[in-house]
């Protein structure tokens, strides 16, 4: 008689399987709470302690790890040695064995105990999964309840392939991995450890990838919350690829802000970035910026979205719009536009690493959170208070701009964008034509530049713009030019210290 090991946390149809491979001749073999839950459904099972002649014992913690099950599971059918040894010890082989895992992806980012989170350590069911995956040529392993119906499709039709096996195999190691990766991380404080581990989950099949013959999923870290896997998506088309790449920099952007921010982003980069005693006011400082770019692009806010807002919002095409809160009022008006995403953000960035895979490795480095930014002042005019304090909200707002950017900021809003060059003053002039455009005027405004002037060009081109102040680095052999061009017009010029290039 063949013999199935049955022993789950997650009893979704269980009991299905278990009916099956009972009615096709296996013995049932099950544990604790999985053993009662069979029982309870009518299935004739037997107790694990009945096969190993041993207790359950250390609160559950040892009730499967007992050479009668791990022989049972690990012994080739095929080896005459190993069946004479398995005779010899009076062990019975397991030929099936369904087991899930207790579930420390859902519980390690719970406000609960240290010690709480190690007890959803799970220690016997990896062993069993990986002893039955070792030997899958004789063992069918199953560890996900959607494989249950293909499964039972196969035991109909006679007996389970190699094929499946194999692959049922492939998913187990694919599983434990990913949850030795979740409970790595949870125990080793780390920067940057010796192996990069990463329990990552297939949250979304995407139509394709940044261009349409590519293709893309998107793949959730379960060892960390943040925006991307703890969004609620209120209404709208499924995200694409480029969808989610878009809004994890337009979140992180709007989230530097402590007070009411609105930013609007294309490809990657922020085309308006703006403060506001109300969203709407932000909104419309920020769409202000640049009303071409902003074009089928992507809106941020840090703050509940009103009804005003929204009505402003819906009067243009954009892909999407992400908030902590939307009002019902606001909701109400977004309806009307159905493939307009809405997703309301219930986390703010929690990301602590950068990542980008190069062919062979990968890179990884810590989030540019900003370093202690001193503000020194290199020129003999001096900057106002209102100066400085547009020179913070620039600064804020240049981190998630493609290198090398530069911002013109006045009154807390940026009025022209640029950036994702291959020298400085191109997107300086780039900047300074957006804004003076639209009835905007770069005089009396301030340009941020996320790193140091090579050349005095850049002051060059800010003087004749107008500008009221610059803030830059400092760090180029040629400073010096740069500070005598600024003294030849009197523009005060900060010297920060902190580069904030994003390539």
């Amino acid at each position: 008689m063949k013999r199935a090991l049955i022993s789950v946390y997650d009893k979704t149809n269980v009991e299905k399987i278990a009916a099956k491979l009972e009615n096709k001749g296996y013995e049932i073999v099950s544990t604790g709470g999985t053993l009662r839950y069979l029982k309870e459904a009518g299935i004739q099972v037997i107790d694990i302690s009945d096969i190993t002649d041993f207790p359950e014992m250390l609160d559950g913690r040892v009730k499967t790890l007992h050479p009668k099950v791990h022989g049972g599971l690990l012994a080739i059918r095929s080896n005459e040695e190993h069946m004479k040894t398995l005779e010899e010890h009076g062990i019975g082989t397991i030929d099936c064995v369904i087991v899930n895992l207790y579930p420390f992806f859902d519980n390690v980012g719970k406000a609960i105990s240290f010690e709480e989170k190690v007890e959803f350590i799970d220690i016997g069911g990896p062993t069993m999964l990986r002893s039955a995956a070792k030997n899958f040529a004789d063992v069918v392993v199953v560890t996900d309840p959607e494989d249950y119906e293909a499964v039972m499709e196969q035991l109909d039709a006679g007996e389970v392939s190699f094929e499946m096996k194999k692959r049922l195999a492939g998913k187990v190691f694919n599983l434990t991995s990913a949850y030795d990766a979740a409970i790595s991380n949870f125990l080793l404080d780390e920067e940057y450890p010796k192996y990069l581990t990463m329990p990552l989950r297939k949250g979304l099949e995407l139509r394709y990838g940044e261009n349409p013959h590519q293709t893309a999923a998107f793949y959730e870290n379960l060892s960390t919350k943040g925006l991307m896997n703890s969004y609620e998506q209120i209404q709208g088309k499924t995200l694409s690829y480029n969808n989610i790449n878009d809004m994890d920099v337009a979140f992180k952007s709007v989230y530097e802000f402590e007070d009411c921010a609105c930013v609007s982003l294309k490809h990657k980069c922020p085309c308006g970035v703006a403060l506001g005693e109300t969203t709407e006011e932000a909104y419309k400082f920020a769409y202000a910026c640049d009303p071409v770019s902003i074009f089928g692009g992507i809106v941020a806010f840090n703050r509940k979205v009103d009804e005003a807002t929204a009505k402003e919002l819906v009067k243009i095409f954009l892909e999407i719009v992400v908030a902590p809160e939307f009002d019902d009022a606001a909701l109400a008006v977004f309806r009307k536009k159905k493939n307009l995403r809405i997703i309301k953000a219930l986390t703010p960035p929690m990301t602590k690493y950068v990542m980008n895979t190069v062919d062979g490795g990968a890179l990884i480095q810590s989030v540019d959170k900003g370093a202690e930014e001193k503000f020194e002042v290199v020129t003999q005019a001096q900057p106002t208070q209102a100066q400085l304090e547009d020179m913070a909200f620039g600064l804020k707002a240049i981190k998630n701009c493609l290198s090398n950017a530069i911002i013109i900021v006045k009154g807390k809003k940026a009025l022209g964008i640029a950036g994702g060059e291959v020298n400085r003053i191109w997107p300086t002039k780039q900047a300074l034509e957006r804004a003076n455009m639209n009835d905007k005027t770069s005089e009396g405004a301030i340009l941020i530049s996320d790193a140091f002037f090579p050349f005095s060009d850049v002051v060059e081109a800010a003087a004749a713009n107008k500008i009221a102040a610059i803030v830059q680095p400092g760090g180029s052999i040629r400073d010096k030019d740069s500070i005598e061009e600024a003294d030849k017009h009197s523009i005060p010029m900060v010297f920060t210290g902190v580069r904030h290039f994003k390539h």
